[in-house]
C-alpha cells in the first residue's frame, strides 16, 4: 500500500472578500472559493433579472451574509488571511 500525499491549497479569506466586494453579484467571489452551484445562481440572478431592483437587492444581501459568515472552501479547509 501506497503512502498517498495531498497536498491543500488554501484559499485567501482576503481574496474572497474582495472578489465579494467588487465582483459579488457575479458570484465571482463563490467560484473562488468552490462553490459552483452557489456562483451560478448569483451570475444566473444577476445576468437575466438583476434590472430589477428587488432581485438586485436581494443578490447584495446575500453577498454580504457570504461574506460575513463563509471561513471555509467547498472542500472544508479553512481560508487564511
Amino acid at each position: 500500500m501506497e503512502n498517498q500525499q495531498t497536498t491543500v491549497i488554501n484559499k485567501s479569506r482576503i481574496a474572497y472578500i474582495l472578489l465579494g466586494i467588487f465582483l459579488g453579484g457575479l458570484g465571482v467571489h463563490n467560484f473562488y472559493a468552490g462553490y459552483s452551484g452557489k456562483g451560478i445562481a448569483q451570475l444566473l440572478l444577476t445576468v437575466l433579472i438583476g434590472w430589477l431592483v428587488i432581485p438586485a437587492i436581494a443578490v447584495m444581501i446575500w453577498v454580504i451574509i457570504e461574506l460575513c459568515t463563509v471561513t471555509t472552501d467547498a472542500n472544508g479547509n479553512q481560508m487564511i488571511l
